[in-house]
């Protein structure tokens, strides 16, 4: 049992790439979470159950860095992962085709909406991961990382899911945004196999775009 306990373990190096130790959980939870991403820009349904994998294995992962905030973020993927495979598989045309996931977009306002709650809800969330070690210390001992950053993508990444489960195209402008600041993050926090991971993320994202607005573009057609 300890021996299985350990996979889990960051500190538990699989392989070494130019110096760099890659532990178990990064490299498997990377491949579940790329392929998850690379399956939902393809519209498949699939992609929810093998992303609910992922998260669980990031969330293990993100505790063990003290990204706190990107922690709460996987607990949430897991949630929304489930409810968003259930919406999927029950708004799919009668032939029962992943391919025909009829994808939508925001009216002008919704999206102001949108980035006006985006900004007030990380700036409360930023203040509050700043002080999370201090109200919960046995949870979370030391304090988190680049707090408000953290905060930002993480509430970002909460607005790309909810408007991804809803499946509409303006979820993929998040997701490219936020892989561009989790590069950059992750880089800076010393685990650059999941900084490639987003750097992969957001080719997958913007080809997403593209696919799903010309797909919305054929369906208003």
């Amino acid at each position: 049992m300890n021996e299985f306990l350990q996979l889990f373990n960051i500190n538990n190096t699989f392989f070494t790439i130019l110096n760099y130790p890659i532990s178990y959980i990064e490299f498997v939870g990377t491949l579940f979470n790329l392929a998850s991403v690379w399956l939902v820009a393809k519209k498949k349904i699939i992609n929810w159950p093998i992303g609910i994998v992922g998260v669980i294995l990031f969330g293990i992962l993100f505790y063990q860095i003290n990204l706190y905030a990107d922690l709460i973020e996987q607990g949430y993927y897991l949630v929304t992962s489930i409810i968003g495979w259930y919406l999927w598989a029950h708004t799919k045309k009668p032939n029962d085709s992943d391919a025909d996931i009829v994808v939508e977009r925001n009216s002008h306002n919704q999206n102001i909406t949108w980035v006006a709650g985006i900004i007030v809800v990380s700036l409360l969330a930023g203040w509050a991961l700043r002080r999370v070690h201090l109200w919960l210390p046995a949870i979370f001992p030391e304090p988190a990382a680049l707090p408000y950053l953290d905060a930002g993508t993480t509430i970002m990444s909460f607005a790309a899911m909810i408007l991804m489960i809803k499946r509409r195209v303006e979820s993929w402008v998040i997701w490219i945004l936020v892989d561009i600041i989790a590069i950059g993050l992750y880089w800076y926090k010393a685990v650059p196999f999941i900084a490639l991971l987003y750097l992969i993320f957001l080719g997958i994202a913007i080809n997403g775009f593209i696919s799903w607005r010309d797909a919305y573009k054929k369906e208003q057609s």
